[in-house]
């Protein structure tokens, strides 16, 4: 077989969200998994407002498998009708070094990340939440909608977005799911009701702030991935007991954590468990229903590596069970 390419269309009908953040946790837990800390690389982008940003995101599982994703995020890419997001995911045979598959880079990126905040969730978010807030619409929001709806009892869902009709259009693309899903216009009227909220955007001003946040809240903010950008103000994260995918790039590339470190509003002991942590050490990180949780996501090379791994499996299952019908059909 030639290196297979995993598509988009593969990958959105092979997610079961339920079993990928069961096989994020199993991956945060292996201790054998190598991460060395990504490149990032801004660079200007012609006639563009925005600087784009080239990632390079490795990992290897060794003696098993490895990969490397190069990933462009491009802000103005609504110029050309374009997601801002664009790349590809090599995965690997470790020991051989053989190309093992090539998978869609921007549809696994989401697939994961949602995964590991619904992951972070599980964890954090309190048992009983059963009412959502997302803000913002591009390609994270249905996924990290659906993935947070997996771990957590969730009847109803608010999405928000700058413009009310791409809100409209992640509800329709919801409207066969289990719950209730609203387009709103104003998210300050359901942002202090909601038992979590979900904020995936480039915005480089905060969107979420802490004189609206209610005791028992749940944040999750994934979107605001450079050091200039921010989700969250300070009254959020000081109100929060905060938690970051991983120590090694939560702490350093996403303005939501980096600028209050900097100004002192924030100390890296007040950062208390990375996913690392929660999925190794057996004891509650919700200290009480009362608490308000934040975590922060800025995305990890693990998680594209376990999800290359989920994906690839499924791709070799389908593949053998065609072969095998083509082969019984041909007799």
């Amino acid at each position: 077989m030639d290196i297979p390419f995993i598509s988009t269309d593969f990958i959105n009908k092979q997610t079961d969200f339920s079993t990928l953040i069961n096989a994020m946790r199993r991956g945060f837990g292996n201790k054998d998994i190598i991460i060395p800390m990504r490149h990032h690389h801004d660079f200007p982008n012609g006639e563009g407002n925005s600087d784009s940003t080239l990632l390079l995101m490795p990992a290897w599982n060794p003696g098993q498998d490895a990969g490397v994703k190069v990933v462009t995020v491009s802000p103005d890419n609504d110029r050309f009708n374009m997601p801002s997001i664009q790349g590809s995911y090599i995965y690997l045979d470790a020991e051989k070094g053989s190309v093992k598959a090539i998978l869609e880079a921007k549809s696994l990126t989401a697939k994961r990340t949602a995964a590991a905040s619904a992951l972070a969730s599980s964890f954090l978010s309190r048992p009983d939440s059963k009412s959502l807030l997302m803000i913002g619409t591009g390609a994270l929001s249905s996924n990290l909608i659906m993935a947070h709806a997996a771990v957590r009892p969730i009847n109803t869902v608010y999405v928000w977005g700058r413009d009310l009709s791409n809100a409209q259009q992640v509800c329709c693309h919801l409207k066969e799911a289990t719950f209730e899903c609203l387009a709103i216009s104003d998210y300050s009227e359901v942002i202090g009701k909601v038992d979590i909220i979900s904020c995936a955007t480039l915005s480089k001003v905060p969107l979420v702030f802490g004189k609206e946040l209610q005791t028992g809240q749940h944040i999750d903010l994934v979107g605001a991935y450079r050091k200039d950008m921010r989700e969250a103000d300070d009254a959020a994260i000081t109100k929060a007991s905060v938690f970051v995918d991983t120590f090694q790039g939560g702490l350093k590339e996403s303005g939501d954590i980096l600028i209050p470190l900097t100004s002192g509003i924030l100390d890296e002991k007040d950062v208390l468990a990375d996913l690392f942590q929660m999925c190794s050490v057996n004891k509650p990180f919700r200290k009480s229903s009362k608490e308000i949780t934040l975590f922060k996501s800025v995305g990890h090379a693990i998680e594209d590596l376990i999800a290359a791994n989920y994906y690839y499996d499924k791709f070799i299952n389908a593949y053998d069970y065609i072969s095998k019908y083509i082969k019984q059909k041909e007799v």
